[in-house]
């Protein structure tokens, strides 16, 4: 059974970067989709990145392109998360996630097609 763990919040400020990991332990993470989600206090849980395992595939939403990127080593299993120029906004709860390797353009942003979580990592940008 396959564990997400996040790491690397923290308090920046706006402008600056952060660079999240997700190390997973039981599998390995070719046979997935993965994703990065957020959670700001009030509001639903919003997609951030993720990237198709099998060719590499990454995929944004409009509010973070160019400025996150996505990315995995997989000598380590791990997953990471580059965010630069931060904004106060970009403050939340920042979720790993892995699903089915078949996800597309048009589904990778479906939380519910994810089917392990990590426990989560503060992200605050103050302004």
């Amino acid at each position: 059974q396959a564990q997400l763990v996040e790491s690397g919040g923290g308090l920046v400020q706006a402008g600056g970067s952060l660079r999240l990991s997700c190390a997973a332990s039981g599998r390995t993470f070719s046979s997935y989709t993965m994703g990065w989600f957020r959670q700001a206090p009030g509001k639903a849980r919003e997609f951030v990145a993720a990237m198709r395992w099998s060719d590499t595939s990454t995929y944004y939403p409009d509010s973070v392109k160019g400025r996150f990127t996505i990315s995995g080593d997989n000598a380590k299993n791990t997953v990471y998360l580059q965010m630069n120029s931060l904004k106060p906004e970009d403050t939340a709860v920042y979720y790993c996630a892995a699903g089915p390797q078949g996800l597309t353009s048009r589904s990778v942003n479906r939380e519910v097609l994810y089917n392990k979580w990590g426990q989560g990592t503060q992200v605050t940008v103050s302004s």
